[in-house]
């Protein structure tokens, strides 16, 4: 059974930084690309960044990119997104999902996790 559990997000003022992790298991990690999207109240799920199996390609939505960076360990079966200089418009639920194609296209992605929410106060 595939399993992918995301944590680290929370509440932070604006300019904070937060680091998510998803976790995954059930599933030959090193073998897949991996994405985060995110899905504010009222609002489509949107592509946020996605990285490829090795970690040596990734790629970045243009409202996250430059404060943000994904990464991930295939060791640990983990993927990380650090996010910085958050703002109020960066709040929503943020998903990993792991697919074995390269693409930005959520419908693509095979698994996805349950979700973190990331609230950020101005």
């Amino acid at each position: 059974q595939v399993q992918l559990v995301e944590s680290g997000g929370g509440l932070v003022q604006t300019g904070g930084s937060l680091k998510l992790s998803c976790a995954a298991s059930g599933l030959a990690f090193d073998m897949f690309a991996m994405g985060w999207f995110r899905q504010a109240p009222g609002q489509e799920r949107e592509f946020v960044a996605r990285l490829s199996s090795s970690g040596g390609t990734a790629e970045y939505a243009d409202s996250l990119k430059g404060r943000s960076t994904i990464s991930r360990d295939n060791a640990k079966n983990t993927l990380y997104l650090q996010m910085n200089s958050l703002i109020p418009e960066d709040t929503a639920v943020y998903y990993c999902a792991a697919s074995r194609s390269w693409t930005k296209i959520g419908t693509q992605y095979h698994y996805w996790g349950q979700g973190t929410q990331v609230t950020v106060s101005s």
